[in-house]
């Protein structure tokens, strides 16, 4: 982190990249149908952008480097890079489009609804059970285990449609919790 800084390097600079790294990825990931190795690209750059949006935030909060441009992009950023990382996956198993689409709507929710604390004066909310880390964890587990069990792709309309189920009753928990506070 201090070496990226010591290089130049911004905490928006950091955010762009997983971003453009997120892009690049769900575009190769939605050429796994025909293939399904792509996949193995999900885990890798799903813990990639994890690590990256830790730094994107240490950088700013720790090395005094924060911006409010840098907080719109860090909440846009994260996002767009959902989308771009789980809709892909709508495109490799027909059974599954709509719980894929309807878990990427929830992330989008799910990340609104953490946003919603701050506009009120609550401060930004985390609370799960499907926050940004357990749908990285859920995408690419899903897509590590269908590369090595093929077959594990017949689960994940049921899987993504209870994580969609999860991304409610996470909206539900942030704004609760904002309204009390």
């Amino acid at each position: 982190m201090r070496g990226l800084a010591r290089a130049g390097v911004t905490p928006n600079a950091v955010t762009l990249s997983a971003l453009a790294g997120s892009v690049m990825v769900g575009a190769a990931v939605s050429r796994a149908a025909a293939y399904p190795r792509l996949l193995l690209l999900m885990p890798i750059w799903l813990f990639t952008r994890m690590a990256l949006n830790a730094i994107d935030g240490m950088m700013a909060r720790e090395l005094k480097m924060g911006t409010r441009l840098g907080a719109v992009l860090n909440e846009l950023g994260d996002v767009l890079s959902d989308v771009a990382l789980f809709v892909p996956l709508a495109l490799i198993h027909d059974p599954a489009r709509w719980p894929i689409l309807a878990f990427s709507m929830g992330a989008i929710v799910t990340e609104f609804c953490g946003v919603l604390g701050s506009a009120l004066g609550a401060g930004r909310r985390y609370e799960g059970p499907m926050g940004k880390s357990d749908r990285a964890f859920i995408a690419g587990a899903l897509a590590l285990v269908t590369v090595f069990v093929p077959r594990a792709i017949a689960w994940w309309a049921w899987i993504f449609g209870i994580a969609a189920g999860l991304t409610l009753i996470t909206c539900w928990n942030r704004v609760r919790v904002t309204l009390r506070a």
